[in-house]
């Protein structure tokens, strides 16, 4: 019986961003911004346009209503990338060694921060700071794992 056979591999698309400011600090700030900046507005882009198709309207107010959404969401997850880039980079800095302490540390950093910037009370400021902490440590521990 003849058989087939497929050859190939599967990887993670990879985009890199050149951007020379003179200082490393700000060039991995400026690349965290404008990675996640960018996919958080394709995220919201391709989300509105789902509800645009499902729900059968398309007019020019859904569109400058998806349009500046797209820009609000972008502006935002890219600024909170920057911080959180700039922490880690810093704590690294600071440390003298690159371990997943300066991503559990430049998560809680950036956590309480954002919290703080937009007027929280203590107690979600310290949740969101373990929760930056958290999360920034299990995905540099997963990229340990691959």
């Amino acid at each position: 019986m003849p058989s087939t056979r497929f050859l190939g591999s599967l990887s993670t698309p990879r985009v890199d961003i050149t951007i020379d400011t003179g200082n490393l600090f700000f060039n991995q700030a400026l690349e965290g911004y404008l990675k996640i900046g960018s996919v958080a507005a394709t995220r919201s882009i391709a989300e509105d346009s789902f509800k645009a198709i499902n729900g059968g309207k398309l007019s020019k107010h859904c569109l400058e209503r998806s349009l500046k959404k797209m820009c609000k969401e972008g502006a935002y997850w890219g600024s909170v990338a920057g911080v959180y880039v700039g922490m880690e980079y810093g704590v690294g800095r600071i440390r003298g060694t690159w371990d997943w302490k300066n991503a559990m540390i430049g998560g809680a950093l950036t956590g309480a921060l954002v919290s703080a910037a937009t007027n929280n009370n203590k107690d979600q400021i310290v949740s969101d700071a373990l929760t930056g902490g958290a999360v920034a440590t299990a995905s540099v521990l997963l990229n340990y794992l691959t």
